[in-house]
């Protein structure tokens, strides 16, 4: 049995996923860049949405579950005059009439009153499994499964813009937070539609944005495992901040 240290490459490297793409993909493209088969992401991306993909590999895939309980922060686009079966645009808008749009206080005050911790029943277009099956596959068919609310977190919520009917916005929550069904429950209460049209995934715990590279900043690299970051600065920054709140930004425009 040799004594030698494990040289095998490990760590993560923080992707920034375009749009038209799904997670399981991106990963398999990165392992292909790589050549690194063992390998996993922490936690799915939408293929509607772009942003940070935290992609694991190695034994960097031990800490999948640990990025995964980390809190998201997301760039959100949504309309309030329309529906659709996904809560997205990904199917089909239906009109919602509305006799009034809400004024900008009383959008604050209702996205405001989401913050904390709430019950969030997830979307039927959704990978949850029922019976073995998941969801949107039922919802193909035509069935509509039924699924329970769930308590998820949410940190913050800030608005950035309102122009009827569209509404952008930004929100810290952790693991199981869909902002599809965020938006939804919006349009509820608020007696509008909602529909979410665009989502922009900033940063999962330490791991933001500004640090994500693409897949031609890999294809470039000589060595596209010097994206990686180690294995053992992954774990200093997990150490380090369990459960750490990105802070709420600066108030946007309205």
């Amino acid at each position: 049995m040799s004594n030698q240290p494990d040289q095998t490459p490990a760590g993560i490297i923080t992707l920034n996923k375009p749009v038209g793409i799904t997670s399981a993909k991106a990963l398999y493209r990165v392992r292909k860049i790589t050549r690194m088969r063992k390998s996993g992401h922490a936690g799915t991306l939408d293929p509607a949405a772009d942003g940070v993909l935290v992609l694991c590999l190695g034994k960097a895939t031990k800490l999948v579950e640990s990025i995964m309980d980390q809190p998201k922060v997301y760039r959100a686009w949504a309309r309030l005059d329309v529906t659709s079966k996904s809560h997205d645009s990904d199917s089909p808008l239906e009109a919602v009439p509305s006799a009034e749009p809400p004024s900008l206080g009383r959008l604050r005050e209702v996205l405001h009153s989401f913050e904390g911790r709430l019950e969030q029943v997830p979307p039927v277009v959704s990978a949850l499994k029922i019976g073995g099956q998941p969801a949107y596959k039922l919802a193909r068919k035509g069935q509509t499964p039924e699924l329970k609310a769930r308590m998820v977190t949410i940190y913050w919520l800030l608005l950035h813009a309102y122009d009827w009917p569209v509404v952008e916005f930004e929100m810290c929550c952790g693991r199981g937070t869909y902002v599809r069904a965020l938006i939804r429950d919006l349009g509820v209460r608020l007696g509008t539609g909602g529909c979410l049209t665009g989502l922009t995934r900033k940063a999962v715990g330490p791991f933001a944005l500004e640090e994500a590279v693409t897949f031609q900043d890999l294809e470039k690299m000589t060595d596209p495992l010097t994206a990686l970051l180690p294995l053992n600065r992954v774990r200093e920054l997990l150490d380090a901040r369990p459960i750490a709140i990105p802070a709420r930004p600066p108030s946007g425009r309205h």
